[in-house]
């Protein structure tokens, strides 16, 4: 008999997908590898160490917090050794995405052996909404899992090459894909070209997202930092972040909004809107890392969709 474990997106789902009854054991995969400086060699310890700098420096996350709740579920990941059936859920959105690149990689390396499934949430009905694994009932979400998509060897390594180009120092190569769709990945096309819109515009030094954050302060004329997150999230497209990431944005764009509450832009960040001048002069840290890539030493060509190297 075949024995089963499943590899989730996040707490939430895990508590779900307990009450589902499904056989098998559940880990959670407490990562968000779409922000900050990525190594290509998932679980290493330099793996660990870069990513745990990074949380600590930007979300102020304590070692004892990382090691209890990263790296406790990692390692009984690493212990669960006998199943030879994994079943991954994830998301359509560039969060869950860059994650199940990196459990794929991972279990490439060490469950050679491991068939691999992969249940991912996205466009369930007919309109244009994307759904998140949460927001499905659970026959639909039975109904998915019935239909999960065993992947080919094919399909993984392609998966663990798509990381590798994430974690390269040039975005360049990951722009350059354009087999998507000759692999059982539905969503991951569309999740690498908003990773590449993260990089600064050549119009005005801001990316996409936070282009959009100047956009909707001033077309939704929030009256409040909760109204506006409201909005923000409401506005994201395939981005799959939390009020933790955006948190962070508005922070890091402190000197183009002058107040929260309500919502109001200063002068510099209208220009900066406007294409007037350019975010350039105000960034304090230049150390800042999209996947393996510096930020700040590419730009997004936004008529032509091309990264270009400065």
């Amino acid at each position: 008999m075949s024995s089963l474990l499943h590899i989730t997106n996040g707490d939430v789902f895990t508590e779900r997908l307990k009450k589902l009854n499904l056989d098998g054991d559940v880990i959670t995969w407490r990562e968000m590898l779409c922000e900050g400086k990525t190594l290509p060699n998932v679980g290493t310890e330099s793996f660990w160490k870069a990513r745990f700098e990074f949380l600590h420096k930007n979300y102020k996350v304590s070692k004892s917090w990382f090691i209890e709740k990263t790296l406790k579920e990692y390692r009984s990941l690493c212990n669960h050794k006998q199943q030879d059936h994994i079943v991954l859920w994830f998301e359509y959105d560039l969060f869950c995405q860059v994650n199940m690149l990196a459990v794929i990689s991972w279990l490439l390396t060490h469950r050679k052996y491991a068939q691999i499934s992969l249940v991912c949430s996205g466009k369930e009905d007919n309109s244009d909404k994307l759904y998140s694994l949460n927001e499905l009932t659970d026959d639909q979400l039975l109904s998915l899992y019935k239909n999960k998509k065993i992947l080919s060897q094919d399909d993984t390594e392609y998966a663990d090459y798509v990381w590798q180009l994430y974690c390269s120092n040039n975005p360049i190569r990951l722009e350059n894909l354009t087999d998507f769709n000759d692999y059982q990945f539905d969503y991951l096309g569309d999740a690498v070209k908003s990773h590449l819109k993260r990089f600064p515009s050549i119009n005005n030094g801001l990316n996409e997202m936070e282009n959009t954050i100047l956009q909707l302060a001033i077309d939704k004329k929030p009256k409040s930092k909760t109204e506006y997150m409201d909005i923000l999230l409401k506005n994201q497209g395939n981005l799959g972040f939390s009020n933790t990431q955006y948190d962070r944005a508005l922070t890091r764009l402190k000197p183009l909004i002058t107040s929260l509450n309500p919502v109001r832009l200063s002068k510099k960040g209208k220009e900066i809107l406007d294409g007037q001048t350019s975010y350039y002069s105000c960034i304090q840290d230049n150390d800042v890392y999209l996947g393996g890539a510096l930020k700040y030493n590419f730009l997004y060509n936004t008529s032509t969709n091309r990264i270009l190297k400065l």
